[in-house]
């Protein structure tokens, strides 16, 4: 064996991309399958895996092809792709680059996750209100997760840097497999049961779809839900989401996220006493200056200098206040007590008893008075009316009648007769006597010549 026998890596690998490149067929091919662990990268470029039920491969979208897709691909979308099958030196990793993506339905694994993710929204596990407030200085932390991940090695190294005063305890599950999404229940519900940890932190480090799944377990689910331990979900990576992240408490893009949320960083918590230590020295200091400076101004003053005086004054003052005290005391009392005393007066006479009894007497006073003058007016009209009736009485005709005179009236016309030519034979009269009246008919007149 030679020296030109020996291949390096780049090489060989050089030398299968060139055998893909000239196979015509891997250069413009159809594919069919499943997305996961779809990332879109921050300059444009879409990763992701494209899988059927036996097998998987690594694929990329470049920006200059995946700005033309009319959808968002997601994970467990089913797509036909259009590119072609080339080899990625720096890894020797065959795999697919996709010039084109056209929407085939969606995966069983997508369906269920919706599915569930549906359910439990409607049941409230989602809701804001439900969500418990993480401790701001936690002393016990517990940590599901896998023993043997980079996620407990993150998240430890993180703890143990940001809050070294934190106890951790790890509580060791599966977190992939079918029997995952038990171990991780068990662990949540033996953690909450115990009652002795500020917070937990559950998860895993990044995965495709099927490795993450024991997180979008229902169980699971409902186990964080009803815990009373504030939970912190830390699955996957950044764009990773998992219906445990919608039920936990608070949602870490990562597992060394989730460190960071679930403790402080005591070098920052140190910076703060500091700063607070410094504020309120000198707020103490500013306060004690300016205490001593009152304190001087006291010694200054008049009060501390002359105290008898002042005393003196005060006491000249107070004797002044005393007598104003006492005038508006005796003005306050008097005054209003003088006030009453007339509303009472004016109360008094006012009084219906005393207004009825007011009219009465003057109904009294004025009915005599109406007695007195009507009978001096009466006296004083007697004696003209006797005089009257007098002189009535001796021009009455009734007077004459008493001599034998009479009064002789037509009864149809009632008027008096004073001349026979007033009446004729079968006239009827009425002659008015002194003691009543007497009705005839005239037979015949005689007139005297």
């Amino acid at each position: 064996m030679t020296a030109k026998d020996v291949l390096t890596i780049s090489e060989v690998t050089r030398y299968i991309k060139s055998l893909m490149e000239e196979d015509v067929r891997l250069q413009s091919v159809w594919l069919r399958g499943e997305l996961s662990n779809v990332k879109l990268h921050s300059r444009g470029h879409l990763y992701f895996t494209v899988k059927d039920d036996k097998s998987r491969m690594q694929a990329v979208m470049f920006a200059g092809h995946n700005r033309y897709l009319t959808f968002k691909p997601e994970n467990g979308m089913k797509v036909l792709l259009r590119g072609e099958v080339n080899v990625y030196e720096p890894y020797g990793q065959y795999q697919f680059y996709a010039k084109e993506m056209q929407p085939d339905g969606i995966g069983s694994l997508y369906l269920a996750y919706e599915k569930l993710k549906a359910q439990l929204e409607r049941e409230g596990l989602f809701a804001p209100e439900r969500k418990k407030a993480i401790p701001l200085f936690p002393e016990r932390i517990a940590v599901i997760t896998s023993p043997t991940g980079a996620a407990i090695r993150d998240i430890i190294t993180t703890l143990k840097r940001r809050y070294p005063v934190a106890q951790i305890t790890l509580l060791p599950v599966l977190v992939q497999g079918d029997q995952a999404p038990y171990s991780i229940k068990r662990a949540i519900e033996q953690a909450d049961l115990a009652a002795c940890f500020d917070c937990l932190i559950v998860g895993r480090g990044g995965g495709s779809i099927e490795e993450l799944w024991a997180f979008n377990d229902e169980g699971v689910a409902r186990a964080i839900s009803q815990a009373q331990v504030p939970i912190i979900s830390a699955v996957g990576h950044e764009t990773d989401f998992t219906i445990s992240d919608f039920v936990a408490d608070l949602r870490a893009p990562t597992p060394t996220g989730a460190a960071e949320l679930a403790v402080p960083d005591h070098q920052e918590v140190q910076r703060n006493l500091a700063m607070m230590k410094r504020r309120l020295k000198k707020v103490m200091s500013d306060r004690v200056l300016d205490e001593k400076a009152k304190l001087e101004r006291f010694k200054r003053s008049y009060a501390f200098r002359y105290p008898e005086q002042l005393i003196r004054q005060k006491e000249q003052q107070l004797d002044g206040y005393m007598e104003r005290l006492k005038r508006s005391i005796s003005q306050t009392i008097t005054e209003p007590s003088k006030h009453l005393q007339h509303l009472d007066k004016t109360l008094t006479m006012l009084h219906p008893q005393v207004r009825v009894r007011q009219a009465t007497e003057q109904t009294n006073q004025l009915q005599v008075s109406l007695i007195k003058a009507m009978r001096e007016q009466i006296k004083s009209k007697r004696i003209p009316f006797e005089k009257a009736i007098g002189e009535l009485n001796l021009l009455s005709p009734l007077r004459l009648m008493d001599r034998g005179y009479s009064l002789v009236y037509d009864q149809e016309k009632n008027s008096l007769i004073k001349s026979t030519k007033q009446v004729a034979a079968g006239s009827k009269l009425d002659i008015q006597l002194k003691d009543g009246k007497i009705h005839c008919v005239v037979e015949e007149t005689d007139q005297m010549e």
